[in-house]
């Protein structure tokens, strides 16, 4: 390799104009005196995206140089850990989170226009995917018209939406749209979208070839990790900023080696891995860490699918990234999700010459900590009934629910039983995009219908995988076949219950839920089971592999230890028991051999964007600007880029406390995302208008519209407000009247009169989802600062980017030392020179005394206090735009789609 364009650390790797030049961490790290090979593989992935953006001042490279010094374990360490300032390379989005963004870019079109600006000039400077999958509702299910009717529900319940994505596919540059009904955001960019080597333009001119990293609006985009890609999910307003060519700014990450020893025993499955990993993980406390996988276990003990299965649920056990490193059974992945092998090859060669390659047996790189995981000790487990990290085994499902029933009403005589499982879904790319762990389920179906088992009457039966390629091997296979007899009909495409979208439950059991309060349960084979979300009826939620829901389906119960309780009865009375019906690794392996292959994806993704004659049929327009209709009830155009500045000294005085929460408050408590209640807020608004109680529809579709989300923000039925303990759900309790309303009403009385108001919380605030209504409905009700004693990192960055300020109380100081009780006023004050993590004052005043605090200013960088100074990422991008009218184009022909 020889240097090119009189850049040392400019390399060319092959003899390929277009492809043969890459920025060299090795040869940086070299002329440093350092040995690339200790560094963490997704350390050099930062130092790479570094030194390209840094490629115009040779001379001097201050953040490859710092991170180089952060995470070489032989570097002089300066006092304080760097920042990364990552440039992705793309943007992926899903439609729930997406669809805000391209509303804040057309609006952002109409303040230009308005200033006397061409609006064209707002695009996306780097490549967007926005994939839609967020809006299947799975209402219909267990029969075979089930896909048809929810697709035909989903198009007339959200033909707004989809006519302003038509409009944004042919008005904005550098956007690819893939259309309802194809799969799962995740699946589709690991199975086809991820490129793991791709080419870029730098500012100094050259072409070369870089990492393959993005953002999605999406928490469980750290899936693509899998494949050496690094991304991972922030909130739509963070990605927006992506989008619009700003840099992520954040404190480099502690990098923590995980180290996968052995292989798993038989029988056990990538999901029971990593519902075992999520609990060991977040007990390892890597927390808005990185992740790295090392270990003789990535040497042939685990599929690129199982990997994905893992770095899924990277959120769940809480770190920004679940990265493996490029090898052999990459490249093995991508030639048979049929990838060009010319492609491949390139990703061969680069990751080979960019350090980026993990040869069989190397030594682990020098990480800040590692944790050891051994799969020979993994066994069948479950995880509930409240948190993913709730793994258990199954003998201990029974006993779980019955702690957690405790706190449920007790049920009267019921012909539906205490622990029914009235929820059984085959669900998410988390485990759909696995073909071994949908086999497997397949499998136990046809031996379960040969027993003559079937589903309990009161057990809703459902399957929505994240790929049109898992209908074609589970029917070539016969295996559908067997999940149809047992209700798992496919139902559509996309998210669904693993995002909350589960649709009702059979009316005579939502009856009997609602009339006898009997104690009932989910199963599902998603990510998370926080309460409420996987549907309002279902309080107890235990996340499992395909094959543990199809059981539990015939199990019609969680009160049962599955592993040595029957499963059910054959004819004769006599029982079957899980260890008949669960298929040996080598069927399972037999069926994917005999009926996967690179061209049934080749097919598939033939056709990835364009759209049915359902979309083909929706009315289209042109033009630079959204054509707003004003009786719209989704789409409105969104009113914070006029805010204003907050500079110098920032006081806050007399504010009053809107709610005071507790711990593990998530951002679907603060933004819900299911069926929107008749009987709240956000409902009795809509009804106002004319809209009937059945067509209220989802607050995920609803997201377009600032004026329900306002509404819907804190209105979770499951929130606790500890100024309103009893309820009812969504209220509060107004100061210093102590009249009970709705958080909104509230919240706009303090407006009107004038008061800023607060929200106080305990640990973790903002777990769960990215999602930006979180943040952006916080801000639009007026809350100027959340006060908490500490916080979810991409709800963190959502608050900072839409100009609310997130305050840390000091270690030992909560709501409950300080006694807050809801009468107490803030006195806030942001000094002028605020340093990142600076201290900001803040004197409580209460019946009984004051009491002055030091709070820690969760602006972790400058950039953030930056952002946080001019009201949020959105105006800043705007009064940069209107000052430089070159400014929104100057990156745009950096990337485009290829």
């Amino acid at each position: 390799m020889h240097s090119s364009l009189d850049d040392p650390f400019l390399l060319v790797y092959q003899d390929d104009a277009d492809h043969g030049r890459h920025y060299s961490v090795p040869a940086y790290a070299a002329a440093q005196g350092l040995d690339a090979r200790r560094l963490p593989y997704v350390a050099r992935v930062l130092i790479e995206n570094a030194l390209r953006h840094e490629s115009a001042a040779h001379d001097r490279r201050p953040h490859a140089q710092a991170l180089l010094r952060t995470y070489h374990p032989d570097a002089p360490k300066d006092a304080e850990p760097a920042d990364v300032w990552l440039h992705p390379a793309r943007v992926l989005a899903q439609d729930v989170s997406g669809i805000p963004s391209l509303i804040d870019l057309a609006a952002m079109r109409d303040a230009i226009q308005a200033r006397g600006g061409d609006p064209a000039r707002i695009n996306p400077h780097i490549p967007v995917d926005l994939i839609v999958d967020h809006s299947l509702i799975a209402e219909q299910a267990g029969h075979a018209g089930a896909r048809a009717a929810n697709e035909a529900s989903e198009y007339a319940r959200n033909r707004e939406r989809y006519t302003f994505l038509k409009w944004a596919q042919e008005s904005f540059d550098n956007l690819r749209l893939v259309p309802p009904g194809k799969g799962i955001l995740h699946q589709i960019n690991i199975e086809y979208l991820a490129e793991v080597a791709t080419l870029r333009t730098t500012a100094s001119g050259a072409r070369v070839t870089c990492p393959d990293t993005l953002v999605g609006t999406d928490s469980h985009t750290s899936m693509v990790n899998a494949l050496g890609v690094l991304g991972w999910g922030v909130g739509g307003i963070e990605a927006e900023a992506a989008m619009l060519g700003d840099a992520l700014v954040f404190r480099a990450p502690e990098v923590v080696g995980v180290r996968l020893h052995n292989r798993p025993a038989p029988g056990v499955t990538a999901t029971d891995i990593v519902l075992s990993l999520t609990r060991i993980l977040r007990e390892a406390k890597v927390v808005e860490q990185f992740v790295e996988f090392t270990g003789d276990a990535l040497d042939g003990a685990l599929t690129l699918e199982d990997r994905a299965t893992l770095s899924n649920m990277a959120p769940e056990y809480g770190s920004t990234c679940a990265y493996f490193p490029v090898d052999e059974e990459t490249l093995s992945y991508l030639l048979r999700t049929g990838r060009d092998p010319q492609q491949v090859e390139r990703v061969r060669l680069y990751a080979r010459a960019s350090g980026l390659w993990r040869e069989p047996g190397a030594e682990p790189p020098g990480y800040s900590r590692i944790v050891d995981v051994d799969l020979a000790q993994i066994g069948r487990v479950a995880a509930g009934p409240n948190k993913p990290q709730e793994r258990i085994a199954l003998a201990e499902v029974p006993v779980s629910f019955r702690k957690a029933a405790n706190a449920m009403p007790a049920a009267a005589d019921s012909s539906l039983p205490e622990g029914a499982v009235v929820l059984a879904a085959i669900t998410s790319c988390t485990n759909t995009s696995n073909p071994r762990l949908l086999v497997a389920a397949g499998l136990l179906a046809r031996k379960a219908v040969a027993l003559g088992l079937r589903p309990q009457p009161w057990t809703k039966t459902s399957f929505t995988p994240g790929s049109r390629v898992v209908t074609d091997y589970l029917q070539a296979s016969g295996l559908q076949a067997a999940l149809d007899q047992l209700g798992f009909q496919t139902a559509g495409y996309g998210c669904a219950t693993c995002a909350g979208l589960s649709g009702s439950l059979a009316p005579e059991v939502e009856q009997a839920i609602a009339t006898r309060n009997p104690r009932v349960a989910a199963v599902l084979s998603g990510n998370r089971n926080f309460p409420g979300r996987v549907h309002p009826l279902a309080r107890a939620n235990y996340l499992a592999s395909p094959a543990l829901v199809v059981a539990y389906a015939l199990a019609g119960t969680v009160e049962r230890d599955l592993e040595q309780d029957p499963v059910g009865w054959r004819a004769d009375g006599t029982p079957v028991r899980l260890q008949e019906l669960w298929p040996a690794d080598e069927e399972i392996d037999a069926i994917v051999a005999a009926h996967l292959n690179p061209g049934l994806y080749t097919r598939r993704y033939g056709d990835i964007f364009d759209g049915d004659p359902a979309w083909q049929d929706l009315p289209t327009s042109a033009g630079a600007c959204y054509p707003w209709d004003d009786q719209s009830l989704y789409l409105r155009r969104p009113p914070y880029l006029d805010v204003p500045t907050q500079d110098g000294a920032v006081r806050l005085t007399d504010a009053r406390a809107l709610l005071i929460l507790g711990d593990s408050v998530t951002t679907d408590h603060i933004s819900p995302a299911n069926e929107i209640p008749p009987q709240s807020s956000a409902g009795r608004y809509l009804q106002s208008l004319g809209v009937a109680p059945e067509d209220l529809h989802t607050y995920l579709a609803r997201r377009g519209n600032h004026r329900v989300m306002m509404r819907a923000t804190f209105a979770q039925p499951t929130l606790a407000n500890e100024l309103l303990p009893q309820g009812p759900a969504g209220a509060t309790r107004h100061q210093p009247d102590g009249e009970v309303m709705p958080v909104y009403d509230a919240a706009m009385r303090y407006r009107e009169a004038g008061v800023p108001v607060v929200v106080i919380a305990g640990k973790d605030y903002g777990t769960g989802s990215s999602r930006d209504w979180a943040a952006k409905g916080t801000r639009l009700l007026g809350v100027r600062a959340v006060i908490s004693e500490s916080f979810e990192r991409i709800h963190r960055s959502n608050l900072v980017n839409m100009g609310v300020l997130p305050l840390q109380f000091p270690p030992g100081v909560t709501r409950l030392s300080l006694g807050l009780d809801g009468g107490e006023t803030y006195d806030i004050e942001i000094h002028a020179g605020l340093a990142p993590r600076g201290q900001v004052s803040c004197v409580i005043r209460g019946k009984n005394a004051s009491q002055p605090l030091t709070l820690t200013c969760r602006l972790d960088n400058e950039h953030e206090i930056r952002i946080w100074r001019a009201g949020g990422i959105l105006p800043a991008v705007l009064r940069q735009a209107l000052a430089d009218p070159q400014a929104s184009n100057k990156q745009h022909t950096q990337a485009q789609h290829t």
